[in-house]
């Protein structure tokens, strides 16, 4: 919870101060009291005044703490509380852009990298509100499995069942296609996002870090997964056994330049737990709701009791 104007809430320190006030006038009532006995009373007229000084006790606290909640409550209200709750976004627009280079092939993660790649990405997908639109761009040496950002989650998750590891690793240009494809360039453009999945060594083309700095001048982030670990490797049949180590530094730097968030999956787990937290963080938004009205009417519902209250204890009075 927050509050819009959190200096009201140093009058609650009025509500302890009226309680000890009442306290102390009760301690004076009682020594007053204690100046004035009976003696020997008729028992029925003693029985009658024990029960009406009960109801009156017991009326009485009741309705100074009625008064008190209420007063507590209109200043909570005065304080502008706010609570925060995720929403379903149903305009938004989101990229996958998924490498299938010749290093996507290594088993470093089980089945392989891509295989994984692809699970992951359904997970993602499946997280997704219905309205929410789904693009892919893969790319290995340049970008070739292009699919525009539709309502239909089906032709998303087709385009990427579709793609096999082979290749270079033409990271930027897959980038700028993916800006373009969510109209990047146009002003007020929907809500829109990229999540890129790579082993992060890209190779060719311009650098993804220079086309992150345009993400960010168009408020589109880019969150970045580098798949793989250190000792991963690629049985190529032409020169043998090749080192295909992640680079997450460099996916890291294209997250930061973004203003996004940047993730590292060496296990097809850690990948699929990665994709379902971005597709529920994508897929909904932050709202602030004000709970002031509802704490009014509770104070309304208080103030109301602790006037019927002390209604009740006036006519209870000789």
């Amino acid at each position: 919870m927050s509050f819009s104007d959190p200096l009201w809430l140093l009058a609650l320190t009025l509500v302890p101060l009226a309680l000890l006030a009442a306290r102390l006038l009760r301690r004076v009532a009682r020594r007053r009291a204690r100046r004035y006995a009976a003696r020997y009373p008729a028992a029925p007229t003693l029985a009658r005044a024990l029960a009406e000084t009960t109801g009156r006790s017991l009326r009485g606290p009741l309705t100074v703490a009625a008064l008190l909640g209420a007063v507590a409550l209109v200043v909570l209200a005065l304080a502008g509380p706010r609570l925060r709750e995720r929403v379903a976004t149903h305009n938004a627009a989101i990229m996958l852009v998924l490498d299938h280079s010749g290093s996507m092939a290594s088993h470093d993660v089980r089945p392989s990298r891509l295989a994984a790649a692809i699970r992951a990405a359904d997970t993602l997908i499946g997280e997704l509100p219905s309205g929410v639109r789904v693009g892919v761009v893969g790319f290995s040496t340049v970008p070739d499995v292009i699919q525009r950002p539709v309502p239909a989650h089906a032709a998303a998750r087709a385009a990427i069942n579709r793609e096999q590891a082979g290749g270079g690793t033409d990271t930027g240009p897959a980038l700028q296609l993916a800006l373009r494809l969510l109209d990047g360039g146009a002003r007020g453009h929907a809500p829109a996002a990229i999540v890129l999945l790579s082993d992060g060594a890209a190779n060719l083309g311009v650098s993804p870090v220079i086309v992150a700095r345009q993400a960010r001048r168009e408020h589109i982030p880019i969150y970045t997964v580098a798949l793989g670990t250190p000792g991963g490797v690629l049985n190529d049949g032409i020169y043998g056994i090749v080192p295909v180590p992640p680079d997450p530094a460099l996916m890291a730097a294209i997250a930061r330049a973004s203003g996004a968030r940047a993730y590292n999956a060496r296990t097809e787990n850690r990948l699929s737990s990665i994709y379902r937290s971005l597709g529920v963080r994508l897929g909904s938004r932050t709202r602030a709701l004000d709970i002031s009205p509802h704490l009014l009417l509770a104070a309304a519902a208080l103030l109301l009791a602790a006037l019927l209250g002390s209604v009740r204890t006036l006519a209870a009075l000789p």
